[in-house]
C-alpha cells in the first residue's frame, strides 16, 4: 500500500514536476507478466525517477548498505527502501552473486518486473562499464524478456557525492524487449551468459550514447583510488 501512496501521491508527482522527464519507448514495458528492466546507473536519483514513470510496480535489488545504516537516519533510509519494495542484497563475499540471482528469480517467478543495473554499481565518471553476468543468468533461467533502459542526464543532476540533485530535465529511454529464448538451458555456460550480457549492454549503450569501457566499474574505480595521491591535511598549530 505504501508503495502506491509513495508513487502516485507523494514522490511520483513531485519528481515529474521537478525533473519533467522525457520518456521514450514506454510502450516496450509489458503490461503484465515477468520481465527484467536492465539499465545504466549514473546517479542515486535513478532509484526513484524510473519507477516513478512506470505504470507497473518494479522491484530493484538494492545494496544491503541502504538497509544497515546507523542511527535514526539509517533506520529511516531502511524503512523507506523496504516500503518502496526494494530487496537488500549483500554484495560482499563469494556468494554475493548467487544471492542476488536467487532474490531476482523470486521476483520473476511471481510474474513481476525486476529492475537491475548490470554494471553492479553506479558509474563514477558517467561512462558505461562492462556488465556482470547475473542479469543473463536470470533472463535465461526464468525465460523472460529483457527491456534495456537508459537514464540520460541523471549524472549531471546528481553525480556521486552530491546529496541534493540539481533541478534539470532528464530523459528515460526504453528499448525494444530482447528475447533470449534461443539460449534456453544454457544459463551455466560461460560463453552464453557473457554473450547475452554483452548484447544487453550494447542495447543500453545505443540508447544512452555513453562512452563504453570494457572493464568492470568497481575495478576501474578501485584502481583510480589506489593511484590517487594521498590527501594532505594541514598541520595543527600548538
Amino acid at each position: 500500500m505504501f508503495y502506491y501512496v509513495l508513487k502516485y501521491v507523494v514522490l511520483g508527482p513531485v519528481l515529474r514536476l521537478l525533473f519533467r522527464p522525457r520518456i521514450e519507448g514506454l510502450e516496450n514495458i509489458p503490461e503484465d507478466g515477468a520481465a527484467i528492466v536492465a539499465g545504466n546507473h549514473l546517479s542515486f536519483s535513478d532509484h526513484f525517477l524510473m519507477p516513478a514513470i512506470l505504470k507497473r510496480r518494479i522491484t530493484f535489488l538494492a545494496k544491503a548498505e541502504y538497509f544497515t545504516g546507523p542511527g535514526i537516519k539509517g533506520r529511516l533510509t531502511a524503512a523507506f527502501f523496504r516500503s518502496a519494495g526494494q530487496i537488500p542484497v549483500d554484495r560482499s563475499g563469494k556468494d554475493a552473486g548467487q544471492a542476488a540471482i536467487r532474490e531476482g528469480l523470486g521476483v520473476l517467478n511471481k510474474g513481476e518486473l525486476l529492475g537491475i543495473y548490470p554494471e553492479g554499481t553506479r558509474s563514477h565518471d558517467g561512462r558505461l562499464y562492462k556488465g556482470k553476468v547475473g542479469v543473463a543468468v536470470m533472463a535465461i533461467t526464468a525465460g523472460v524478456p529483457v527491456i534495456p533502459c537508459a537514464m540520460v542526464g541523471t549524472f549531471e543532476i546528481q553525480p556521486p557525492g552530491q546529496v541534493v540533485p540539481k533541478i534539470k530535465r532528464v530523459a528515460i529511454r526504453f528499448g525494444e524487449p530482447l528475447d533470449f529464448s534461443r539460449y534456453a538451458g544454457m544459463e551455466n555456460q560461460k560463453a552464453a551468459i557473457r554473450a547475452v550480457t554483452d548484447e544487453i549492454m550494447y542495447a543500453i549503450l545505443e540508447l544512452s550514447g555513453q562512452e563504453y569501457v570494457d572493464e568492470y566499474a568497481a575495478k576501474v574505480k578501485a584502481a583510480e583510488q589506489a593511484a590517487a595521491p594521498p590527501r594532505k591535511f594541514p598541520k595543527l598549530r600548538r
